[in-house]
């Protein structure tokens, strides 16, 4: 039988994810612990003096595209993103020029004040409602402008779903797979089976998400090397090496 990963990134992150586990034989129970909504009348400013896009997540990635026709000319911008998962999704929205950092805001920081110069224009961060890290502060201090557009808004779930809380009670679930400090702490405030985690691994995307979940008990829990989605695949693919 394949071990059982439950997911609780938003919907679509969880099924590219999904897909990939797939791949090396994990199936996947998806139960959004976060839902991304879109703000109702959400807009860009004009893009015209803004020299590169700045993207924390996937979730700012759809939101954008959301708002740009195919052929709008914001889709030449450099574009600059927190990671490689985040990378991917804008090249496959149609952006066309895309740099990736390192998995976190401090990587992300550091690439924009390598590649850009505050010379040449202001930039744009896409984000949600709130953010996580200091990126405007980094850059600033290094003579850029920053401006926000606020596209969505992260809404936390209320409970886990009836199918989660039997696989859990039923011992199914083998893995479960954390890639936000916030979306950790959604699922310790909902969880109420805590006994059902003794066999359970939690797998994290940093040391910052896994101090979320430490203080439940768990069979094992592993962090990525670097705040990548592929180091923490390579984690998973560790865990089945130890389970077989």
């Amino acid at each position: 039988m394949s071990p059982l990963a439950l997911l609780t990134r938003p919907r679509p992150d969880s099924e590219h994810l999904a897909a990939l586990l797939r791949a090396v034989g994990v199936d996947s129970l998806i139960d959004p612990v976060i839902n991304i909504i879109p703000l109702e009348g959400a807009s860009l400013p004009p893009l015209e003096e803004v020299q590169a896009l700045l993207l924390t997540s996937a979730n700012g990635v759809r939101a954008l595209a959301a708002l740009l026709a195919p052929e709008d000319k914001a889709h030449d911008k450099p574009l600059f993103t927190v990671g490689a998962a985040t990378a991917e999704a804008a090249r496959g929205a149609g952006f066309k020029h895309v740099e990736t950092a390192g998995g976190d805001v401090e990587t992300l920081a550091k690439l924009a004040i390598e590649r850009l110069d505050p010379a040449n224009g202001r930039l744009l961060h896409i984000a949600g409602s709130r953010v996580a890290g200091d990126l405007s502060g980094k850059l600033g201090a290094r003579g850029f402008t920053i401006e926000r557009a606020c596209l969505y808004r992260a809404e936390a779930s209320t409970a886990l779903s009836g199918e989660t809380r039997t696989a859990l009670e039923d011992g199914k679930i083998d893995m479960v797979l954390f890639f936000s400090p916030r979306s950790a702490r959604g699922f310790v405030k909902l969880i109420d089976v805590a006994d059902s985690l003794a066999q359970i691994t939690v797998v994290c995307l940093s040391p910052a998400v896994a101090e979320e979940v430490a203080g439940l008990t768990w069979r094992r829990i592993r962090t990525a090397i670097v705040p990548e989605q592929a180091a923490l695949l390579d984690e998973v693919a560790r865990e089945i090496e130890i389970a077989e």
